[in-house]
């Protein structure tokens, strides 16, 4: 179960998979949270087009939600509450040295923002990449690429 407390030092999240087979014909599972999200996942879903999701698509989905809200909350202590921001986060699995690799993650975000310039908010754009716990977390990557604009 996951319990989260307001300022409490420690907050912890879960997510599970399970998987049954050889990696190419086999499949499995991915589980977010106690269920908030489940879904099948395999060979195809990750390295090919095919049905399912796959962990690449899960970080792009928990980066876009951890900038966009680093970002509100840099603009929102400016005293410029977004009226909204909508970001698409694309991971890039690449093969580098015959093994499958995390190599770019590209960020797109646009806000409908009162009172501030474009200049600006790709400047608050940019603090939010460096500084939100999951960009943090994936600093190994070695690109990740921004686009800000305001709509």
């Amino acid at each position: 179960m996951e319990t989260t407390r307001k300022g409490a030092e420690m907050t912890v999240r879960n997510g599970s998979a399970e998987w049954r087979g050889d990696v190419e014909s086999g499949s499995g599972r991915i589980t977010v949270g106690d269920g908030v999200f489940e879904g099948p996942y395999s060979f195809a879903s990750r390295f090919e087009e095919g049905e399912g999701t796959n962990p690449e698509q899960l970080l792009a989905a928990a980066h876009a939600g951890c900038f966009t809200m680093a970002l509100s909350n840099l603009l929102s202590e400016a005293g410029h509450v977004p009226d909204s921001l909508r970001t698409a986060a694309k991971v890039q699995l690449r093969n580098i040295d015959g093994a499958p690799t995390l190599a770019r993650i590209d960020l797109e975000t646009e806000g409908r923002v009162t009172g501030v310039e474009e200049h600006e908010f790709r400047r608050y754009a940019e603090q939010a990449k460096e500084t939100c716990p999951v960009s943090r977390a994936l600093a190994g990557i070695p690109e990740i690429g921004l686009t800000a604009r305001l709509a």
